[in-house]
């Protein structure tokens, strides 16, 4: 893991601003949504790209508080907080919220030394908890949690082309 370290930093700041491998990054797959679209369900059954973003943003800060030294744990805004009333002030600070959590982690992981990558998180292995593993293997969870979720934000970008609220 010590000699991934650096390309999985790398990876994990591409996924969110920068130019990843698979696609759009997340910066590039949210600007230009509105809050109404950001709020809308334009695949039935599915969450909101409003919903993605405060879920991704709850695991960002919870694998961050785990860098700092906490027990795993739940998010402590949820795993899937509520959207409330969806106004274009709101929708902002959910973006900005979103893109301060990453910069916080980033920060962490860069003052994080290489060693403590193989350090334990969590006792028995809990796949939704992200426990069970080392702190490298959760970074590379997160990497995955997000590349994914950004898949999801790329479908319903795509669906509102052909879905206006």
């Amino acid at each position: 893991m010590k000699t991934l370290a650096p390309s999985l930093l790398t990876q994990i700041a591409a996924t969110n601003e920068g130019d990843p491998w698979y696609g759009s990054s997340r910066a590039v797959l949210l600007e230009g949504i509105t809050a109404k679209e950001a709020a809308a369900h334009p695949i039935p059954g599915s969450h909101s790209i409003w919903q993605l973003v405060l879920h991704m943003t709850s695991w960002t800060r919870e694998v961050e508080r785990r860098l700092a030294g906490h027990a795993p744990a739940e998010p402590e805004d949820g795993d899937w907080p509520a959207v409330g009333r969806p106004t274009a002030a709101r929708w902002r600070e959910a973006c900005d919220a979103l893109a301060e959590a990453n910069a916080a982690l980033l920060e962490a992981l860069s003052a994080l030394p290489v060693a403590q990558w193989d350090a334990p998180v969590g006792g028995l292995r809990d796949p939704a908890l992200g426990t069970g593993t080392t702190i490298g293997g959760m970074l590379i969870g997160l990497a995955q949690h997000d590349a994914y979720h950004n898949g999801q934000l790329a479908l319903l970008r795509h669906a509102l082309r052909e879905f206006r609220p």
